[in-house]
């Protein structure tokens, strides 16, 4: 496991400007691009802001998040994600995110979650091949309004994801839409998260979220005011991700490492609420490759100076084996 270590205050985790890249000028599009190169290679995590997502919407989905974890206990237990083939929904604290190594797992993390992923008929084909992140999704029958919210919510993050992803191929001096392919019928989810403050009387390394990389592709989060996100660097200290208003906290998972052959960067994250003395909520949209992309180093990235660091492997291989570590058993498995 990681030891849990205070982290030191920010030093530098870039707020990446969108605003340009939205406008019909290559040029500008690329000069963000450049700035996305540089935060990938130095930190993997940064953020952006003029993103287009209403704050008013943002803010709604945190309403209704709140509202789902109000639910009765009961409610929320009938919604065990272990009862989904595609493992989508309910899970009260089932999670240890610090097992991805060889060593010791830390305990499970102090938190609860509720995790949407595609929301498709039972008989679409997606939906029939039971792959986490599509169809099966266990909605609360007691929130009217919340699915519909979710769904666009989660459309939302799609679009943005798409921006980010044709930026991400420019910094790699790609064509644009080098990463469309991969991301079609993508493995897209969204998980509602609710924190409580850190007990005092939590086990020994026990935290909200231990010390973990994201597995597929890129991770769009929005935090609450609380704080607790908390990033190790390069040169493997932990600094805090403080929440600045009207941005998205970005970063890439192993996926992303994998394809660069490393240039850019999945970095180790946690949480720990032991700041504001309430609850945290924040929202993270994983954004991950269609289950069959097979995922090898993008041409450029294998060099001399840089030979090949990872093995070949297809999104669903690497994100199953990840989930088997961190839940102990692998979607549509669950007893």
């Amino acid at each position: 496991m990681h030891i849990y270590t205070p982290p030191k205050a920010p030093r530098y985790i870039p707020v990446i400007d969108l605003a340009e890249s939205f406008l019909d000028d290559p040029e500008a599009f690329d000069a963000t691009a450049q700035d996305i190169h540089r935060a990938c290679r130095e930190m993997g995590f940064f953020y952006v802001s003029h993103h287009g997502i209403p704050a008013e919407f943002i803010a709604q989905t945190f309403a209704w998040s709140k509202r789902f974890f109000d639910l009765p206990a009961p409610e929320k237990l009938a919604l065990n994600m272990k009862n989904s083939p595609t493992a989508s929904g309910y899970d009260a604290g089932l999670q240890q995110l610090d097992s991805q190594g060889d060593a010791e797992k830390a305990p499970p993390d102090l938190k609860e979650s509720f995790t949407m992923g595609r929301d498709l008929p039972d008989d679409h084909p997606w939906a029939q091949k039971r792959i986490r992140s599509f169809g099966h999704v266990q909605w609360p029958a007691t929130l009217p309004g919340f699915r519909a919210h979710m769904i666009a919510y989660r459309a939302a993050m799609t679009g943005l994801c798409s921006h980010i992803l044709q930026l991400l191929a420019r910094s790699l001096d790609l064509p644009r839409d080098w990463f469309a392919p991969h991301f079609e019928m993508a493995a897209a989810s969204t998980r509602l998260l609710k924190y409580p403050p850190q007990p005092v009387a939590a086990a020994f390394n026990q935290i909200g979220a231990g010390a973990h990389t994201d597995w597929g592709g890129v991770t769009i989060l929005a935090q609450d005011d609380c704080g607790g996100l908390e990033v190790r660097n390069a040169d493997g200290e932990w600094i805090e991700a403080t929440p600045i208003p009207g941005t998205f906290v970005i970063n890439l998972g192993d996926l992303m490492a994998r394809w660069s052959n490393g240039i850019y960067n999945a970095n180790m994250h946690r949480v720990k609420n032991n700041l504001s003395g309430r609850d945290r909520y924040s929202i993270a949209s994983f954004n991950d490759p269609r289950p069959d992309a097979v995922i090898e180093p993008i041409p450029g990235c294998v060099t001399e100076q840089f030979p090949r660091k990872f093995a070949t492997c297809t999104s669903q291989e690497h994100i199953y084996e990840m989930f088997r570590r961190s839940y102990g058993f692998t979607p549509g498995t669950a007893a």
